[in-house]
């Protein structure tokens, strides 16, 4: 046997191969909204290095200054705000 063959074939082998796709990783890590799209890649921690410290305003209806840092991670070059626990 093997996969089907003939002139009116083409729908199934079509979608046949759309679902066996996603059994991929490769496949999964590019079209998935998951944890590999997250900054930390799916890590619970990450090294970076600091570019500037900032104050984040608290959202409502808390009212404070935040004291956070703005990080480059090491590992893929993303940006973000990381917060300074025990600062002010």
């Amino acid at each position: 046997k093997g996969k089907p063959r003939g002139i009116q074939a083409a729908r199934k082998l079509r979608t046949h191969r759309k679902d066996q796709r996603w059994a991929s990783k490769p496949f999964l890590k590019a079209h998935l909204p998951s944890k590999y799209q997250k900054p930390f890649g799916g890590a619970s921690h990450a090294k970076g290095i600091v570019l500037e410290k900032i104050g984040i305003e608290a959202k409502q209806p808390n009212s404070a200054i935040r004291k956070c840092v703005r990080v480059q991670l090491v590992k893929n070059g993303k940006k973000i705000a990381a917060f300074v626990p025990n600062d002010g």
